[in-house]
Parts: structure tokens; C-alpha cells; sequence
């Protein structure tokens, strides 16, 4: 039977699926499954990630937190969609220098697909974004995505949020600990096998010995009990998405009344991109970008020019990653969940909305006698493949692109680094039109 589940790791990934968990399975009832959540007070988050898909606000509301709550306790602000800056052409170069990736879907009348028409130059030389929906007009006429008499987690425009991860954290470990989640503060310095080589308990330094049923990896990138102690290997996309390195800055506003843009601006560099992203108090930028392209030296460089005389004297943060996921992502009595899980480029927020998806499944998939072997293969099955249709996702951004100024930006169109589902769709749409059923 299952009648505990520890959670190794806090931040993002391990308090969400704490409160998903304790909420979904009721952990204040009598003879309910134990939620437990063991986090180090040395260890911290990494922080950085602070855009989210429309999803996070069923999500919310699906743990019980309301949405002026969090809007205030987590700095956050909203998220209407992406801006991409020259992403297409380099900076000087004739024609267009952004598109916008709205969250709202095109308008539909009886079905009608409209893309078709656009193509055909029905709406003019209008943008497709501009031509299909409100969105873009709307945040960039400074306007929130609802009104503040509309419900909580619903509006006229589609959005997500962006928010401070710390804060995001801490309010969902508060939160955690009302639904009745065990909360320890402690460091994990061994993990205990059983014979059948399942994770038989997990040693801390201050608190000794602590056992489950199921345990869930979200130790982030160190990935100390899917990786460290089961041996389960990343499988590497390095050759697909070259991106390896980040540098962060916080920038304060200069003043208080600031006009803050309700969408994730990227812009497009040399090596890599920047993300541009406005919180309430602050503005997160940051440049990732590809080692094999960029002294880190250069990027940081590249990040100042960006920010411009707002960056003087303010520290910047690097951090370096492997780009890759985990096929087996549940094995034996062991789930990773976020960074542990895999790490993908930050371009379109999929992160925060891969913890979601995989917080979901392990909710409604959880076995309660205990049998894991089925669960398993059917969470491992459904999460390679969002993985990979993501990583699809984010490669096709640098296809679409014209940019011939740098190594980074040639090398990235070239076919030998599109994975072969994503050449067969490129080849199919140069007949027919893409449809939602892509």
C-alpha cells in the first residue's frame, strides 16, 4: 500500500508538486497518504525562472491559492505572450524586427482555419498574430489581459504570469504546510538502497534516517536520487539545442511608476538570447547563449550592452547547465520532477509548465497499492514525449530564422542539427498550410 510519499528538494518544482499532491489526495484526512518535504538549508534554488504558460492558473486554483494572493506575495505581473526581437533578420537589416507569440488562439468562426487566408494575403501585409487576435494590440496599448472586476484566473485575453521564483516558492512552501505537508529542513548526505535496488530511505544530517513509499526527485540540476544514486543517464540534445550557459542581472527600475510590458521580451544575439522580463519591483534580463560560441566573458559583455547604463555596477549571476532530459524519469519508487528531470532552454517557459504536467500525471497515475511497474511506464512514455515535442518546438524558432551574421545562427539552421520529426514537418508545410492538428 501507498502511505507515504517524501518530496527530496523545495523550490518551484518540489513545493508545487507538494501542494498539488496534499491537495489532490486530501492529506488532512483520517488514514490519507503522508506528504513529507525534505529541503536543505544550505542548498539554494536556482531562482531565475519566471515566466509561466495560461496552465499555472488552473494550477493555482487547483491548490487553493487565490489569485490577489499571489499576485502580492510573489511580485508577479502578467504574461500575455512572447515578443521576439530579431529573432528573424539582424539588427539594421531591412523589414520587420520582431514577431509576437500571443497566448490567445485566433479568433474562429464555425471552424473557419484562417491561416490559409493569411497566407494567401487576405489580411494584407499584416503580421498573423496582429491579423487573428486582439492580443498584441492589447498589451501593447499597456492594457492588463482582464479587468479587476472579472473572477480570479479568468479574463477577456488568455495570459500567464511572470513572478519572482523565490517568492513563488516560499508562498507555495506557506501554502504546503497549511494543506499538511510535513516540512524538514535538513541536507541529504547518503540515500539507502534495498536489495531490489529501490531507494530504501534517505539519510540526513540532522535528522537521521527518513522513509517512504515513493520518493520524488526535485534536488534540480545536482539530480541526487534519479541520477547520483540510481545511475539513470540524461540524454544529451547538445547537438540539437546548442544553448549551455546563462547569465542573470536584477535590474531595479529608475523610478516607481514605470510602464511595464505585459510580455516576455526575447531578443535575439549573437550567440544566444536575452529574456527581458518585468516584475513588479525589478526586471529579471538574462542572456543565454552556447560556450562553443562565446567566451563567457563576451556574453556578459553582450548582456551589459543589452541593459545599457541601468546594468552599471549591479553583480550578474552565471550558471551552467546540460541540455537534455532523463528517458526514465520514474524508476523503481523514484519520480523526478523539474530540473532533475531535464533542463531545456528557458525560450518559451516550459520548465514551470513541465513541472505542472508532471505533477499532474504522478496525481492521477499514483497506484495505491503500492504497484508502481505500470505507472511507471505509462509517466515515463507521456513525458519523453512532451520533451521531445518540445524540443521540436524550440528548434523550430531557429529554423524559421534568416540570420546568416554569426556561426551561432548558421549552424543552428543547418538540417544535420533538426531532429527528423521536425524536418518532416518543415518538408510537409512547404505544401500545406500548419493546422492546430500539428
Amino acid at each position: 500500500m501507498l502511505r507515504s510519499i517524501l518530496i527530496a528538494g523545495g523550490g518551484t518544482a518540489g513545493w508545487l508538486c507538494a501542494c498539488y499532491l496534499a491537495k489532490t489526495l486530501n492529506t488532512r484526512a483520517p488514514g490519507a497518504v503522508r506528504i513529507a518535504l525534505v529541503e536543505s538549508p544550505d542548498i539554494g534554488i536556482i531562482g531565475v525562472g519566471e515566466g509561466t504558460f495560461p496552465s499555472i492558473r488552473a494550477t493555482l486554483s487547483q491548490i487553493g491559492i487565490s489569485e490577489s494572493r499571489f499576485l502580492d506575495e510573489t511580485g508577479a505581473t502578467f504574461k500575455q505572450g512572447i515578443r521576439f526581437d530579431h529573432w528573424v533578420r539582424a539588427p539594421g537589416t531591412p523589414g520587420r524586427n520582431h514577431y509576437f507569440h500571443p497566448f490567445n488562439l485566433p479568433s474562429a468562426r464555425e471552424g473557419l482555419e484562417l491561416l490559409p487566408y493569411w497566407l494567401l494575403g487576405e489580411a494584407g501585409d499584416v503580421p498573423f498574430a496582429d491579423a487573428v487576435t486582439l492580443q498584441k494590440r492589447v498589451a501593447d496599448a499597456g492594457r492588463a489581459p482582464k479587468r479587476i472586476g472579472d473572477p480570479d484566473f479568468d479574463g477577456p485575453m488568455n495570459y500567464a504570469y511572470h513572478f519572482d521564483a523565490g517568492k513563488f516558492a516560499a508562498l507555495l512552501g506557506e501554502h504546503g504546510r497549511a494543506l499538511g505537508v510535513v516540512h524538514h529542513l535538513a541536507t541529504i548526505d547518503r540515500v539507502q538502497l534495498s536489495a531490489d535496488g529501490a531507494i530504501a530511505g534517505v539519510s540526513t544530517r540532522e535528522l537521521g534516517m527518513l522513509h517512504a513509499d515513493l520518493y520524488v526527485d526535485c534536488t534540480g540540476l545536482r539530480a541526487e536520487l534519479i541520477g547520483r544514486t540510481l545511475g539513470e543517464p540524461q540524454t544529451s540534445i547538445s547537438d540539437v539545442l546548442f544553448i549551455d550557459r546563462a547569465i542573470a542581472i536584477q535590474v531595479p527600475y529608475a523610478q516607481s511608476d514605470e510602464a511595464l510590458p505585459s510580455y516576455t521580451i526575447s531578443t535575439a544575439h549573437e550567440a544566444g538570447w536575452s529574456w527581458d522580463i518585468a516584475l513588479q519591483e525589478r526586471r529579471g534580463v538574462g542572456y543565454v547563449y552556447s560556450s562553443r560560441h562565446s567566451s563567457d566573458e563576451r556574453a556578459e559583455q553582450v548582456l551589459r550592452q543589452y541593459i545599457g547604463p541601468a546594468a552599471h555596477d549591479l553583480a550578474a549571476r552565471h550558471l551552467k547547465f546540460e541540455t537534455g532530459y532523463r528517458q526514465t524519469q520514474w524508476k523503481q519508487n523514484c519520480v523526478a520532477i523539474g530540473l532533475s528531470a531535464g533542463f531545456l532552454e528557458p525560450l518559451e517557459s516550459t520548465g514551470i509548465g513541465l513541472i505542472e504536467i508532471a505533477t499532474y500525471l504522478l496525481a492521477h497515475l499514483l497506484p495505491m497499492d503500492g504497484e508502481f511497474a505500470r505507472a511507471a511506464a505509462h509517466f515515463n512514455t507521456m513525458m519523453s514525449e512532451r520533451y521531445l515535442r518540445i524540443i521540436d518546438f524550440l528548434k523550430l524558432h531557429y529554423c524559421l530564422t534568416q540570420r546568416r551574421d554569426s556561426a551561432f545562427w548558421i549552424e543552428n539552421a543547418e538540417a544535420a542539427s533538426i531532429p527528423q520529426t521536425l524536418r518532416d514537418r518543415l518538408a510537409e508545410w512547404r505544401h500545406r498550410p500548419p493546422h492546430r492538428l500539428d
